[in-house]
C-alpha cells in the first residue's frame, strides 16, 4: 500500500497525533484479518481499512472508538509478557500486537507485522495511551462548552449526495423523532396520549425553580403556576411530581424525588402539594425503588459481567454458575417485575401511580420507560421509542457522564450503567415480544455502543440546561432535521467570528452519521405491526375496577399489596396492615386468585407481560460476548449475509462434534455456552 495516508472527514477540533499504515486488524477467531491504516488522534482510535469499498459512512462504527470508550490497552510481543499500557507506563520493547478493550465490550487486537513498522507501532502505542489519558469528557464540566474546543473544518463536497440520501431516509420512517426541547413538542405528544385535566406549564422555562428538571412540565391542569411554585420546596433537587403517561383507562403514571426530609409545609403548601398528587383523579400509589438494585449493585454485576466476557474468562463447566454470580440477570428480572406490577395496576385500576426515587434520575428514568413499552404501542416504535428515550432520560435529567463513567474526575462510586440496564431490559422484551416491536436488536445495539461515544449532544451532558449552555441556541424547530454531515447551520452574527460559540453537535438519531444504509435497514423490524394512530388513542374495553374508601394513598409493596398511608405531613395513627391485592407479574401470568378471593383483570389488549422467571431472561450475547474471538461474527444478524454466517458457523460446531463421536446420539446439541467452539 502506498505511504499516503487515506482521507477521512475530521471531527471538531481533532487532529491526528500519529499513524501507523500497513496495520491488520484480526476478525473474529477465524485467523482473518484486514489490512489498513492505524490513526490515533486526539478524540478517537481509527481504523481505514485499505482496501473497503467506497462507503461514504461518516463515523465507521466498526472502526472506530473513541478514546474515553477505551478502557483498557494491552501490548503484546512474543518476546515478552503483554503489558498494560498508561499514561505513566514506559514501554520497553516494540510491539507486534495492540488489543483495545472497550466499555462496550468489543475487543479490538491490531497485528504489526515485521515489513519495516517497529518504529510506528512504538510510537502509536505510547500516542494511544497518552491521548487516552488526557482525553476528558467535557460536556458535563463546564458552563458554556460542548465537549469540544474548536470548530470543524468543512466537510468534503461530495457528501451534498449524502445528505439528499439522509432525508429520503428520514422521510421513509414514520413520525420525526420528538426532541422534547420546545413547547411544542410537549403539547404535540400530551395530545397524542389524550390526557384530558393535564397541561404543559412553563413554571421552569429558565431552570430557576429546579435545574435538572426540563424547561416543560406536564402538571394537572387546575393547578395554577403560582401554586405550583410552592410545592418545589418539599422535594429533593426540588423535582416536583409530574405526568410521565397517561394510559388510554384513564389512569396516570408520575414521577418525582424523595421528599425534602427538612420540609415542614404550611396549609396553603399542603393544599397544592396534595393537588399536584391527587387532583381529583382518584386514589394515589406510591411506587418507590427501595426493592430495585442500588447503583451500587449495578456497577459491581456490570464490572463482574465485563470481567467474565472476556476470553479465558472461566471454564466452560462453571461458566454459567460464573453468570448467575455476576447478579446482573438478576437485577433484569427485578426491573421487569416492577415494571409490569405498575403497568398491570395502571391497566387494572383508575389511579395515579407516582414512581419515587430519592433523586428521581436513575430508576425512575428505567420503570417509567420500561412501563411505557409494556403499555404503550407507539413506545415500541422506532420513532416512539427514541422519543421515548429523549424524553424520560434525556430531557429529564439523567446523568450520562458519570453514570457511564466517561468523566476522569469523578468518584468511581459514581458510575452506574443504569441505562444500559434498561436496554438490556428491553432487548429481553424484544425477544419475547419480538413482533410487537418496531425496531430490531441490531438498533438496541447500535444505541448501546453510541452511548460511549462522545460525538452526539444526546449522551454528553447531565440536563437540558448543560445542554443549552453547552453549544449556540437552538433553533426554534420543534423536530430534529439531518444536516449534511458536520456542516452546521449558519448562526447569524457569530459564524465568521473566531471566537463564536463552538459549532452543536447532533443528536445521535442521526444514524447516517455512523451507520451506512445497509445497516440502518436492519434496525427496523419487518414483523411488527404499525402503533395506533396517534390522534385516534385507544379507549378502554370496561370501566376501571373501583377503589375501597380507606384512603386516598397507598403504598405498592412486594407480591403486588396495596398498604394505605397517609402523606408525609399528614400526622396519624401507624400504617394499617395490608388490605387489597395489586396484580403482580406472577399472578398476571399465572391468571389465578389474589388473597381474599380478589380475582386479578385480564391483561388488556396491547399489554406485554414479560415472563421474568430464571429461564426467561437470558444473557445478551450480542453485545456482551462480542470480546470472545467465536462470537465476534455475525454481529448485526439477522440479515442475508449474518445468518449465512451464523449458519456456517453451526455447521461447523456441529462437524466438529460429530467428528469427536457423540457420547449421547440422542441428546440435544448445547450450543448456548459462549465458549462451545472451544
Amino acid at each position: 500500500m502506498s505511504g499516503r495516508r487515506p482521507g477521512f472527514p475530521g471531527l471538531p477540533g481533532e487532529l491526528v497525533l500519529e499513524e501507523a499504515p500497513g496495520v491488520r486488524q484480526r476478525c473474529g477467531g477465524g485467523g482473518g484479518s484486514v489490512p489498513g491504516t492505524l490513526l490515533c488522534t486526539n478524540r478517537r482510535l481509527l481504523f481505514l481499512p485499505g482496501q473497503a469499498p467506497g462507503s461514504r459512512t461518516f463515523l465507521p462504527s466498526e472502526y472506530e472508538v473513541a478514546l474515553p470508550c477505551i478502557r483498557k490497552l494491552v501490548a503484546a510481543s512474543s518476546v515478552t509478557k503483554p503489558k498494560v499500557l498508561t499514561a505513566a507506563s514506559t514501554l520497553k520493547f516494540i510491539p507486534e500486537e495492540l488489543a483495545v478493550f472497550c466499555r462496550d465490550f468489543r475487543l479490538l487486537r491490531f497485528h504489526f507485522h515485521e515489513n519495516g513498522l517497529a518504529p510506528q507501532a512504538f510510537r502509536v502505542a505510547n500516542a494511544i495511551a497518552q491521548a487516552r489519558e488526557a482525553a476528558a469528557w467535557l460536556g458535563d464540566a463546564g458552563e458554556g462548552h460542548d465537549g469540544w474546543s474548536n470548530p470543524a473544518e468543512a466537510p468534503p463536497e461530495d457528501e451534498e449526495e449524502e445528505e439528499e440520501e439522509e432525508e429520503e431516509d428520514e422521510e421513509e420512517g414514520s413520525a420525526a423523532t420528538l426532541l422534547f426541547e420546545s413547547l411544542h413538542d410537549w403539547e404535540k405528544e400530551l395530545k397524542r396520549l389524550g390526557a384530558e385535566g393535564w397541561r404543559v406549564s412553563a413554571v421552569n422555562e429558565r431552570f430557576d425553580m429546579a435545574p435538572s428538571l426540563p424547561r416543560y412540565l406536564w402538571v394537572p391542569s387546575g393547578l395554577l403556576d403560582h401554586d405550583l411554585k410552592r410545592t418545589f420546596a418539599h422535594f429533593e433537587e426540588r423535582r416536583v411530581p409530574r405526568l410521565c403517561w397517561h394510559h388510554p383507562g384513564g389512569s396516570d403514571l408520575l414521577r418525582a424525588a424523595g421528599f425534602h426530609a427538612a420540609s415542614e409545609p404550611g396549609s396553603e403548601d399542603v393544599r397544592c402539594l396534595e393537588a399536584l398528587l391527587l387532583g381529583g383523579r382518584g386514589p394515589c400509589v406510591v411506587a418507590d425503588t427501595a426493592d430495585l438494585p442500588t447503583l451500587a449493585d449495578i456497577q459491581l454485576a456490570h464490572l463482574k459481567l465485563r470481567a467474565l466476557c472476556l476470553p479465558g474468562a472461566a471454564v466452560e463447566e462453571k461458566w454459567l454458575s460464573a453468570l448467575e454470580g455476576t447478579r446482573w440477570l438478576d437485577h433484569v428480572r427485578a426491573c421487569l417485575r416492577k415494571a409490569a406490577e405498575v403497568a398491570s395496576l395502571l391497566a387494572g385500576r383508575r389511579c395515579s401511580v407516582l414512581l419515587q426515587e430519592p433523586s428521581d434520575r436513575d430508576l425512575n428514568c428505567l420503570v417509567s420507560s420500561l412501563v411505557q413499552l409494556l403499555g404503550d404501542p407507539h413506545a415500541r416504535s422506532l420513532a416512539g421509542f427514541q422519543s421515548l428515550v429523549q424524553r424520560e432520560w434525556v430531557a429529564a435529567g439523567h446523568p450520562f457522564p458519570r453514570r457511564l463513567g466517561l468523566l476522569r474526575r469523578d468518584s468511581p462510586r459514581d458510575e452506574a450503567p443504569v441505562f444500559l440496564l434498561f436496554l438490556d431490559c428491553t432487548w429481553q422484551l424484544l425477544r419475547q415480544f419480538p413482533a410487537a416491536f418496531g425496531f430490531t436488536e441490531a438498533f438496541l445495539l447500535a444505541l448501546h455502543d453510541s452511548s460511549f461515544a462522545p460525538y452526539f449532544s444526546t449522551f454528553l451532558f447531565s440536563c437540558q440546561r448543560q445542554r443549552g449552555r453547552g453549544g449556540p441556541p437552538r433553533p426554534r424547530g420543534q423536530t430534529y432535521t439531518p444536516v449534511s454531515g458536520w456542516r452546521d447551520p449558519p448562526l447569524a452574527g457569530s459564524a465568521a467570528r473566531p471566537g463564536g460559540a463552538p459549532p452543536k453537535l447532533p443528536p445521535v438519531w442521526n444514524w447516517g452519521l455512523r451507520y451506512s444504509r445497509q445497516q440502518r435497514a436492519r434496525f427496523r423490524s419487518p414483523r411488527a405491526a404499525g402503533p395506533p394512530d396517534p390522534a385516534d388513542p385507544p379507549t378502554p374495553d370496561g370501566p376501571a375496577e373501583a377503589w375501597p374508601g380507606v384512603g386516598p394513598v397507598f403504598v405498592l409493596g412486594k407480591g403486588g399489596t396495596l398498604t394505605p398511608q397517609p402523606l408525609p405531613w399528614r400526622s396519624g395513627r401507624a400504617p394499617p396492615r395490608p388490605l387489597r391485592w395489586a396484580p403482580s407479574l406472577e399472578s398476571l401470568g399465572e391468571r389465578g386468585g389474589g388473597p381474599g378471593g380478589i380475582r386479578p383483570p385480564p391483561a388488556p389488549p396491547g399489554l406485554l407481560l414479560p415472563c421474568a422467571a430464571g429461564p426467561s431472561v437470558r444473557l445478551w450475547r450480542r453485545c456482551y460476548l462480542r470480546g470472545l474471538p467465536e462470537a465476534q461474527r455475525g454481529r448485526f444478524a439477522p440479515s442475508p449475509a449474518g445468518l449465512a454466517e451464523e449458519l456456517t458457523l453451526l455447521q461447523d460446531r456441529l462437524s466438529a462434534w460429530w467428528a469427536h463421536g457423540p457420547q449421547d446420539p440422542g441428546g440435544p446439541l448445547d450450543l448456548s455456552s459462549p465458549l462451545a467452539s472451544r
